[in-house]
């Protein structure tokens, strides 16, 4: 019997049964499967209700390989090999902090948390390479050297380069949930209307108007003080 087996057994031992002349035994070694179950599915006493699949068009077998089953019963067919290999996604490692920058990761840490209040502890965590319970120490300034932590920028002490923390900085800000208007009434304090903080210009009114000049009354006095200095010459 294979060891390995198609996706979806059952479905393609339907097709199987329906579409090629394989003897049980041949088509219950393919699909990984017991000849007594693949007899069941023949009569309808298992897997009623399930679709053949085409192990054809899957790519998991070609029409050659069923001919040479067709032609000798005692024929094991082969599972055909992906032609493209699909690479697993590998869970990434935690980011490695070089043992000479370890004892700046506490300064960093402040930094983020007084810097960006918005980033959450696991972003953190991801970004400097720390732990939650370092973190929150730092935030709530239980952390055994606390009084010496000096906040520093984590892209100048060389644990992250500036293209990470701006992104990290970018999705914390799309996840902060948008500030609710004030309602009426609950606005800060704001400059007063231009009419309230001007002193509006006094009335003026005929009494308030100095009299106008009289010409006759300024070369009046012009004239006597002129016959007076030529008396007194």
């Amino acid at each position: 019997m294979s060891n390995e087996a198609p996706l979806m057994p059952k479905a393609t031992a339907v097709w199987l049964i329906d579409n090629t002349a394989l003897t049980f035994d041949q088509i219950a070694d393919f699909c990984v499967l017991h000849p007594l179950e693949v007899k069941g599915i023949a009569d309808g006493d298992v897997a009623g209700s399930v679709r053949g699949i085409d192990p054809i068009a899957q790519h998991q077998l070609t029409r050659e390989e069923i001919e040479k089953g067709e032609a000798d019963p005692k024929y094991r067919l082969k599972l055909s090999r992906q032609k493209t290999i699909v690479q697993t996604k590998t869970k990434k490692a935690p980011r490695y902090t070089p043992v000479s920058k370890r004892q700046n990761r506490p300064d960093a840490i402040a930094w983020v948390v007084r810097n960006h209040p918005e980033v959450s502890d696991a972003q953190i965590s991801k970004l400097l390479g720390t732990t939650k319970t370092t973190i929150t120490s730092i935030r709530d300034r239980s952390h055994w050297n606390s009084s010496n932590l000096e906040p520093r920028d984590p892209v100048a002490l060389g644990l992250c380069t500036q293209m990470e923390l701006d992104l990290v900085v970018k999705k914390a800000a799309a996840k902060r949930p948008p500030q609710p208007a004030p309602t009426p009434g609950e606005e800060g304090p704001t400059l007063k209307p231009a009419e309230e903080t001007v002193a509006p210009a006094s009335p003026t009114t005929p009494e308030d108007m100095a009299p106008e000049p009289d010409a006759s009354q300024v070369f009046a006095n012009f004239t006597s003080d002129t016959s007076s200095s030529e008396k007194n010459d």
